[in-house]
């Protein structure tokens, strides 16, 4: 029993530095609740992709001509492809936490023995997941449909996993701040959707005017959907490796961010 009691005081934990079963658990957990309403999860964000796809090839495709020297449909569908897996990544750690509050059982989720940056990590790993998923499927459908490869795959994974994160972490942040649905949804309708649609999704930035052009650098998406543009076909508007290093930096934060509320239990043991 003393010996029990010295190893709680000096923070050692029985099961090691880090409880790879908890954080196994929890990550599993937060990947089967997305797979079981999979049409929902995976299916619908592809049906979207493929609708807006659809609508702006036909709407705006035969009359736009080439963009970076690729035709429309090939300079859209990156864009299209990484707004999605962002949207969904965002939707699945934050929808996890608020749902948790709002129905009572987040306490499930402190109680076990989870380090703060453990949960952080479970509940990335969800995103992380959906993210990948989401991105696969409709590259594939893609690649089937418009015929698009990978330029340099590297940098394709490399900013799709860093955007998964990135809105994962700010899914997280979201959650915590979040008591109820409405202002879950408050956040998604005035900082998500914005941040997703002025990126560089539907254009490239070089046409735009000056001042908007700097405001687009400033946001980090534009980044994301850059780098996975120039992963698929070749092209983009800054330098991949600023990119990575930018969204390295953003990400770092935000789970730093996340971290920190979960070790002080902001509006969590409330």
């Amino acid at each position: 029993m003393e010996m029990a009691h010295n190893e709680v005081q000096m923070g050692v934990r029985r099961f090691g530095r880090v409880n790879w079963l908890g954080l196994y658990t929890l990550a599993m957990r937060e990947v089967r609740r997305f797979a079981t309403v999979w049409t929902q999860t995976l299916l619908a964000p592809l049906v979207t992709a493929a609708l807006f796809l659809t609508i702006f090839s036909l709407a705006i495709g035969p009359s736009r001509g080439d963009v970076m020297g690729v035709p429309f449909v090939h300079f859209l569908a990156p864009g299209i492809l990484t707004m999605t897996v962002i949207q969904n990544a965002f939707a699945n750690t934050s929808s996890s936490i608020v749902i948790s509050k709002v129905q009572g059982n987040i306490v499930d989720t402190l109680m076990p023995p989870l380090s703060p940056i453990e949960l952080v990590l479970g509940y990335l790993a969800g995103g992380l997941a959906r993210g990948l998923f989401v991105a696969v499927a409709i590259w594939l459908g893609m690649a089937l449909v418009v015929g698009l490869g990978l330029a340099h795959p590297f940098f394709a994974l490399a900013f799709i996993a860093l955007g998964a994160l990135f809105l994962g972490a700010l899914g997280i942040l979201a959650g915590v701040v979040s008591q109820k649905f409405d202002q879950m949804a408050a956040i998604t309708n005035f900082i998500i959707t914005p941040l997703s649609f002025l990126s560089g999704t539907f254009y490239s930035v070089e046409s735009l005017p000056q001042w908007f052009r700097v405001i687009t650098h400033l946001n980090p998406v534009f980044y994301l959907i850059d780098g996975v543009r120039f992963g698929i076909i070749g092209r983009s508007d800054s330098s991949p490796w600023l990119g990575i290093v930018v969204m390295g930096v953003v990400t770092a934060a935000l789970i730093f961010t996340c971290w920190v509320l979960f070790k002080r239990g902001t509006k969590l043991k409330s």
